[in-house]
This record gives C-alpha cells, sequence and structure tokens, in this order.
C-alpha cells in the first residue's frame, strides 16, 4: 500500500473519514430528494457515486461536459444544467441517449437553444440577487409560456442566492436568503412545475423555501465554507513539499496559483502565516519552520476551481493512500 511519501506534489488529497462524515451528515439534514449535490464542486464521478449510494439520485452540473460525464457513469437519472447554453445539440444528445436532463433558460434565445437542440425539459432561471444569469422575477411566468408553446416541459424554477451563502454572520445570511427566496416562491406560483431549487452550502440549512438543495462544497469543504461554523469538516487539502527554507524569515513550498483556486483569497497552512502564492510557489512564516523536504498540508480557500486544476484525488486512510479518484469531469 502506498503512502502519502510516494506521491508528487503537489496533490489533491481527501481524508476518508472527513468525506464520510460529510457525505451522513448532509444526508441526514436533506435526504433523498431535498438535496441535488452540485458536481461543480467536486468534478469526479466517483464522489456522484457515493452521494447517490447516500440516497441523492438527482444531481446538479455547471457545464455540458459534466452532463455527458455523469451520464456516461450511469448517474443520468436527473440531471439539472444550472446553466444557459447557446447550443443544446450536446445535451440533446445525452437526452436521446437515455438520461434526464433539465435545462436552466432565462430567455426566449435560450428557450429556442434548449428546444432545437433536443432538450426536453427546462426550468426558469430566476434572478434572486445575485448579478449572473436569470430572468427578472416577474417575466418568469411569460418565460415559461414561451417554453410550454415551444413543446418544452417547464419543471419549474431556480435561483441561486450566491450573493448570501458566504456571509460570514448568520443572521444577516438568514434575511438575505429570505429575501431572495421570496422572489423565487413568487416567481415559481407563476411558472408552475414542482421544482423549487436553489441554495448551497452555505445556506442549506436556511434555506427552507427551497424543494431542493444545490450544495456541492460541503462534501470536501474549504476555508471560505469553514469560517460559517458548518457542521462539515475539511476533507479536501492539497499535499505539498518545502523547496526552500530561509532561516528566522520563511518558508517556500510547491504549492501556487496553478494548483489552488485564489479568487476567495490565500490558502491557510496550520501553525503558519501564509504570505503570498505565485505561480508554482506558497510563501509562508512560521514560529517553527519546517525543513526542505518536509511534506505539509495546503488548505484552499476555494474548492471548486482548486480540484479543477488537477486530474485525480487521492483518497487516505492516515497517511495511506486507499483510493484514488479521477477528476473526470474536468473541462467543456
Amino acid at each position: 500500500m502506498t503512502s502519502l511519501a510516494d506521491l508528487q506534489t503537489p496533490a489533491l488529497i481527501v481524508d476518508l473519514d472527513a468525506f464520510d462524515h460529510n457525505v451522513a451528515t448532509m444526508a441526514a439534514a436533506l435526504p433523498g430528494e431535498r438535496l441535488r449535490p452540485h458536481v461543480k464542486a467536486h468534478k469526479s464521478t466517483a464522489i456522484a457515486t457515493r452521494q447517490r449510494d447516500a440516497g441523492h439520485r438527482g444531481f446538479t452540473c455547471a457545464t455540458i461536459r459534466e452532463v455527458e460525464g455523469m451520464a456516461a457513469a450511469g448517474l443520468g437519472e436527473d440531471l439539472m444544467l444550472a446553466n444557459e447554453v447557446a447550443d443544446a445539440r450536446r445535451l440533446g444528445a445525452v437526452v436521446e441517449a437515455g438520461a434526464r436532463v433539465t435545462l436552466a433558460v432565462d430567455s426566449k434565445a435560450t428557450i429556442e437553444a434548449a428546444a432545437a437542440g433536443g432538450v426536453r425539459e427546462v426550468v426558469i432561471d430566476v434572478n434572486v440577487g445575485l448579478p449572473r444569469c436569470g430572468c427578472p422575477p416577474e417575466e418568469a411566468g411569460r418565460l415559461a409560456d414561451l417554453a410550454r408553446a415551444r413543446g418544452l416541459e417547464v419543471r419549474g424554477v431556480m435561483g441561486y442566492e450566491g450573493h448570501a451563502v458566504g456571509v460570514d454572520v448568520e443572521a444577516t445570511r438568514a434575511e438575505m436568503t429570505r429575501q431572495s427566496m421570496e422572489l423565487l416562491v413568487a416567481a415559481a406560483a407563476a411558472v408552475g412545475g414542482e421544482l423549487i431549487s436553489a441554495g448551497g452550502t452555505g445556506t442549506y440549512a436556511l434555506n427552507t423555501w427551497a424543494t431542493e438543495i444545490q450544495a456541492g462544497s460541503y462534501v470536501l469543504m474549504d476555508t471560505a465554507y469553514a469560517k460559517l461554523g458548518l457542521p462539515f469538516r475539511q476533507a479536501l487539502t492539497v499535499l505539498s513539499i518545502v523547496i526552500s527554507v530561509t532561516p528566522g524569515s520563511w518558508a517556500v513550498a510547491d504549492c501556487g496559483l496553478k494548483a489552488l483556486g485564489m479568487d476567495h483569497g490565500n490558502p491557510s497552512i496550520d501553525g503558519a502565516d501564509v504570505w503570498f502564492c505565485s505561480d508554482e510557489h506558497v510563501t509562508f512564516g512560521a514560529a517553527a519552520l519546517p525543513a526542505v523536504g518536509d511534506r505539509i498540508r495546503v488548505v484552499p480557500a476555494h474548492v471548486d476551481p482548486t480540484v479543477a486544476y488537477h486530474d485525480r484525488l487521492h483518497v487516505v486512510h492516515g497517511d495511506e493512500i486507499v483510493d484514488t479518484w479521477p477528476v473526470d469531469l474536468r473541462g467543456w
């Protein structure tokens, strides 16, 4: 059996005990269809299989590639692409092959793309406060009528309170979620259908309006969500090796911008103060600096883009590698 000492760094490490805890904790909080796990957080059908085994049959995807990969892995029972596309022909091919695919639409153009591409089911994507995709709430009913007129089944609505999920103060996060979901529930009344799909890891326990929650990061976690005091453990770290030490000042390890998602800020290292990251390096200070050759664990600030930089996840129990999970949903 191989150990962490055998790995080329930087390498993604998943602590199996923490991972299993996270899967079980979320499955208890949101059993079965109450959770539609978002695979963009881990991009791995091996992880999605374990989420399915915990009772979650439907999944959320962010890219056509994720939809294709999930269906090819036998996980296509109920896939939602929670993102607009201008060309849905690849999705239509997945539908023709037997998977169930629901596509988010927020305009006449994306409705036409869904219909022309062979997609049969859609949700109306509603802007509930995050200035990204989504129609104005008052337009949702009209778009649903347009979709039905094009022969599409409208399953309901979706909306993402992404501007709220990472807010530190829980009371503020809860109030922002309430305001967003009032908009989405009103749109759902105009649209019809059975789905009100929303939420994320930061609001999974606060969003009681949605019929299903699209949380994804909970399964691996990162420092951005860890600061919220959620009941999930840090399962993902990046194994790195110290390559340079300036005695009494700083150390450098081989884990930089090309191995870490940096949009939420610097990573963290236990017992150290991270100064900055460059292409292939993380520079940090500590009261007791490590030696060249020492292996350290770097905790990313944002799990989703961090995973997307790597080809595989090494699953460990202690220091022993017990499995390897491909990051097989990368790319577009």
